[in-house]
């Protein structure tokens, strides 16, 4: 008998990563979403790692809801902070990339989302960290490289920033980070051995971070390079301006926020549950 071991490992759709320090399964878990999102959020937290998750496979496990309804819970369920979308570099030593989906049953903020994304490190120890409400025009986060330039004023007052010094030299800044320098040693090598007056604290650390750019050193890169989607129209955006796992654009077709739904009991979720592994454990149609 065929089974989502054996039939739905990612070639080349969106193979499931967990994401870490989620709590334990429990009844409670997806009791937040409509009917639909829990019954699929429930399918897919049961799916091993690896395993493909597109709109064609999620619609072929199980025999409740077509592609269509299957896309449009996978926009709803990155909305509510529980995926998002990836392509990856799996070696840093050539080009190849794959396609993942990053799954957490905990509902995750998009600030956490952009760190993990970024370093490949948990903002939080295992406590959930739910999305704020969103609107389109929210102003979004700062960058890692605007915080360490603006917090170079703070290390040495002769080279504090003004907001516009720090978002024209973001991309510079960028590049070091991009290079593996970590935002200490940023800020040390940018106010070491400074002048005792500095009379313009945007020119000389522009011309540091071009003279003292440190090499490209891809074989010691820890985390391979990710490539962040929009969860919809699979675009590729930085983390920070996904609001939701969306960009601007798919933002503006649907509200981000989703409609009022109906509290499920913990015993609808179980059953949910249970039909979800009902569904895995049934040969796929032909």
């Amino acid at each position: 008998m065929a089974t989502h071991d054996s039939t739905a490992m990612a070639s080349p759709g969106y193979g499931k990563q967990s994401a870490p320090d989620q709590r334990p399964r429990a009844a409670s878990d997806f009791t937040h979403l409509p009917a639909r999102e829990a019954y699929l959020a429930s399918l897919v937290d049961r799916l091993p790692d690896g395993a493909a998750m597109d709109v064609k496979t999620l619609a072929a496990l199980q025999p409740h809801y077509g592609q269509m309804a299957c896309r449009t819970a996978l926009h709803r369920l990155s909305a509510a902070g529980h995926l998002r979308r990836v392509r990856e570099r799996i070696s840093s030593r050539d080009c190849r990339w794959v396609f993942r989906t990053y799954f957490s049953r905990t509902p995750r903020s998009d600030a956490w989302w952009a760190h993990f994304l970024a370093t490949g490190e948990a903002s939080t120890a295992a406590a959930p960290d739910p999305p704020e409400e969103r609107t389109p025009d929210r102003t979004p986060p700062a960058s890692a490289a605007y915080a360490a330039l603006a917090g170079l004023g703070l290390a040495d007052s002769r080279l504090a920033l003004s907001a516009a010094d720090c978002a024209a030299l973001e991309p510079l800044a960028a590049e070091w980070l991009a290079r593996g320098t970590t935002p200490a040693l940023f800020t040390a090598a940018l106010t070491a051995s400074l002048p005792p007056d500095v009379h313009s604290p945007a020119g000389l650390t522009r011309r540091r971070l071009i003279d003292k750019l440190p090499p490209d050193r891809p074989l010691l890169q820890q985390q391979p390079a990710r490539i962040v989607e929009c969860t919809d129209c699979r675009t590729p955006c930085r983390p920070h301006v996904l609001l939701g796992g969306l960009c601007r654009a798919c933002r503006g077709n649907e509200a981000i926020i989703p409609p009022p739904r109906r509290q499920l009991s913990a015993t609808a979720v179980r059953r949910h549950a249970d039909r979800a592994r009902q569904a895995m454990a049934t040969p796929l149609r032909s």
